[in-house]
């Protein structure tokens, strides 16, 4: 019990006083002669046995009900740590993950969230509380209801380290209050959750309001790729689902195909369309399913193909690259080094120094303003060339020097498999394999980023901004490179990086960059729209293209058209990850230093509990005419 007054307690020493008068009083019984001595001693000590009883209850009761006056001047009370903690800051983080479109017992997780959050009758004065994509500070009760109504899905799915440490940014960087933190989440599993450790040692108190679906079922289109001219789709299924589910493909918005999947013997499914791609393709693959909606259909694109222009300056065999450049994508030139056109240079997207024995000052300066204009360049040294021409040229380029020639042989033995060329390339890190090698090379002193490297660790090929250098010649005579499986892929995504057009589609949420093969004036601007949003993206004006990067936006999935004021350029498709197809979830139950709850309203009802103040005075005040109410009738009925 604690007391809202203590210092009145003190004055319960006054009920000493009283004790000490009935204690010390000197008041005696006089003697008064009489006949019948015997009787009268009798009924002496029969009256004063009876006066001090009543005189000690008397006192007694006095004393209760002053000691009870006294306590209920003091306000006694009972309550937790919490309640009496004056300052107390709570942030609240609401799950708007898609997986919360699952439906529980009362319907959609997070949209009979909202609806408890709402009717809770909340006393903070201000609130802070964030989602996956946004978060507020500080608003009015108010404010707060009126904007939860608001919140809609998002793909954004927040790992548990960013919430603590966004709650940690809205909290106050007092001390002295206590912080509440309270995650309204279904849990699926993205990370780990915070060690064991962090969670104990945290000044935070978490609470964990676990919303679960009644039935975890879904089925998903997974991803969409061309292979052949055929359309390639995957589609999965999870918990009870029909046997079969029909695909449906969409040209625009006219249905051209429409396919059955049986999942009878496996949850996973490839299914193949037919497609013509020669004019182009606006395409959406679709399903129905009722549980989640936003992995239901996938967009993809499907341009004009445009061709990617690719010059070999040429003092050397050519050959293998004529076979490289032998595919419908390509628009393969080739000139003699001793005839050089320097007028085609500018349309060109990727220039192949191909083991020049001298560069000239000309051509140095044309092919700086063509990497200065966004076009490769890709530097393939002769075994006698002139060093000092090469250098003016790297050293223009930024790239930097070649030093001495060494006549030694070398296995290319180390593939940078992270690297962007072969990012698609290998489906796992090759350990045993045929490596090719050189018979000499050049030393180099460059910061560059290696992309394949020689046993030693000394890089083969390099690659800085737009620039490509290899640091041997790779004819026939030095080098068996040519006849190695990695030259195709090399060379290959060069060249398709020197104009990265669309792919079939991009991931929202994801920084994601492709090229228009346009030319802009000074003042143009490319648009992306569709039939609801219009926004200009950021981009980047080349000589023959420009530059796209995209990543918040768009928000929404579809595709959408590339405009160059009112005339449409291409299109571009955009879809949301599929991370949280897969309904995994993880138990907040086993985490340490977490209270975990099934309901808003279960976590509420337990915060006003905790929260709650027994105040006892006014038992002490009951207590105390109890006693009074007592003394009367003892005064009043008890005979001396």
């Amino acid at each position: 019990m604690q007391f809202k007054y203590p210092e009145l307690l003190y004055a319960l020493f006054l009920l000493l006083i009283p004790i000490f008068i009935h204690l010390f009083q000197l008041r005696k019984f006089q003697k008064v002669a009489f006949t019948n001595v015997a009787f009268l001693k009798k009924v002496t000590i029969q009256t004063r046995k009876s006066s001090q009883i009543k005189k000690w209850l008397t006192l007694l009761i006095r004393l209760l009900a002053l000691a009870c006056i006294i306590l209920a001047f003091s306000q006694p009370f009972s309550s937790s740590e919490t309640a009496i903690n004056s300052e107390k800051e709570t942030v609240l983080y609401i799950d708007n993950s898609f997986s919360m479109q699952l439906k529980g017992d009362e319907g959609p997780l997070l949209t009979r969230t909202l609806q408890q959050l709402y009717s809770q009758p909340l006393t903070n004065k201000n609130i802070s509380w964030f989602t996956n994509d946004n978060s507020t500070k500080n608003a009015s009760v108010q404010d707060f209801k009126n904007d939860i109504l608001g919140v809609s899905y998002t793909q954004n799915q927040l790992p548990f380290s960013e919430i603590i440490l966004k709650a940690n940014q809205l909290f106050s960087k007092s001390e002295n209050t206590e912080k509440r933190l309270i995650i309204l989440s279904d849990f699926q599993i993205k990370e780990a959750f915070p060690s064991q450790d962090f969670v104990k040692n945290s000044e935070i108190k978490i609470d964990a309001v676990l919303l679960k679906a009644s039935e975890v079922n879904n089925i998903s289109i997974d991803t969409a790729y061309i292979l052949n001219s055929n359309l390639l789709v995957t589609v999965s299924a999870q918990g009870i689902f029909p046997e079969t589910i029909p695909v449906s493909l969409y040209n625009d918005k006219a249905l051209v195909a429409k396919t059955a999947i049986n999942f009878v013997s496996n949850n996973t499914k490839t299914i193949n369309f037919e497609i013509d791609e020669s004019s182009g393709f606006k395409g959406k693959l679709e399903i129905n399913d009722p549980n989640l909606l936003f992995d239901n259909s996938l967009f993809f694109t499907i341009n004009t193909p445009k061709k990617i222009k690719v010059l070999s300056l040429n003092e050397a065999p050519s050959s293998y690259l004529q076979r490289i450049f032998n595919q419908e994508e390509f628009d393969f030139t080739q000139q003699d080094s001793k005839n050089l056109n320097y007028s085609e240079f500018p349309e060109q997207n990727l220039i192949i120094l191909n083991e020049l024995k001298n560069i000239p000052k000309s051509l140095s300066t044309v092919i700086k303003s063509f990497s200065d204009n966004g076009g490769s360049v890709f530097i393939i040294p002769s075994s006698d060339g002139n060093l000092e021409n090469y250098n003016s040229l790297l050293m223009k380029l930024q790239v930097g020097s070649f030093l001495e020639e060494i006549l030694q042989k070398k296995k290319i033995t180390q593939i940078i498999f992270d690297h962007p060329l072969y990012s698609d390339v290998f489906e796992k890190r090759v350990i045993n394999f045929q490596y090719p090698k050189v018979n000499s090379f050049y030393n180099i002193n460059t910061q560059a980023t290696s992309i394949l490297r020689y046993e030693d660790g000394k890089p083969f090929i390099i690659q800085h901004n737009n620039i490509f250098v290899s640091t041997a010649s790779i004819n026939i005579e030095n080098s068996n490179f040519q006849s190695s499986p990695l030259i195709v892929p090399t060379i290959y995504n060069m060249a398709q990086h020197s104009l990265p057009l669309p792919k079939l589609y991009y991931e929202i949420g994801r920084q994601n960059t492709y090229a228009v093969p346009v030319k802009l004036s000074q003042d143009e601007i490319l648009t992306l729209k569709d039939s609801i949003v219009n926004f200009i993206p950021l981009q980047q004006s080349k000589e023959t293209k420009v530059i796209i990067t995209t990543k918040d936006e768009p928000s929404s999935s579809g595709s959408y058209s590339i405009y160059k004021e009112e005339q449409s350029l291409e299109n571009v498709s955009y879809n949301y990850n599929r991370k949280e197809s897969l309904l995994r979830y993880a138990t907040p139950e086993d985490w340490v230093g977490v209270n975990v709850y099934d309901s808003v309203d279960d976590l509420f009802n337990s915060i006003t509990e905790e929260n709650t103040i027994n105040s006892y005075w006014k038992w002490f005040v009951i207590f105390a005419l109890l006693f009074l109410i007592f003394e009367m009738l003892i005064l009043k009925f008890y005979k001396n």
